[in-house]
């Protein structure tokens, strides 16, 4: 079974930006849905045996920060939340996913819905700004 998430296949930092795009997230509901990522991820790789020694230092922190794109936005501003996501992403589906069954994805691919569901709420309360009109990786 094959997991549906904007970090799955071929994913880059464009695509999973336009995954946020496709939402209208403002960086607030980019930041909340990056949140759940995070906490998951965290809560797996402590509870497990084998990732918590390699990996248990990554998560040692209070910050949502992953990555080695972690607490930048280069040139890319506004990007942050799905580079950050990307670097979560690919930590995921390398040492993650192929721990679960075909249960535990499909109870992950539930949680992940409830996570777009709370990131559209947000966008409620802290709506996107308009984009510009010059394209955001229009570089000047």
């Amino acid at each position: 079974m094959a997991a549906h998430f904007p970090f799955s296949g071929k994913a880059n930092r464009v695509s999973v930006y336009a995954f946020f795009e496709a939402h209208n997230w403002s960086l607030e509901a980019q930041e909340k849905y990056f949140g759940h990522w995070y906490e998951w991820t965290k809560n797996f790789v402590m509870n497990d045996g084998d990732l918590k020694p390699a990996k248990g230092v990554l998560f040692a922190g209070e910050s949502f920060q992953f990555g080695t794109h972690a607490g930048h936005d280069f040139h890319l501003h506004g990007y942050a939340v799905a580079t950050r996501l990307l670097d979560l992403g690919e930590f995921i589906q390398g040492s993650i996913l192929p721990k679960l069954d075909v249960e535990a994805l499909h109870a992950l691919e539930h949680e992940n819905h409830a996570w777009i569901e709370e990131a559209n709420a947000v966008t409620v309360e802290y709506p996107r700004p308009e984009a510009p009109e010059i394209g955001r990786y229009r570089h000047v």
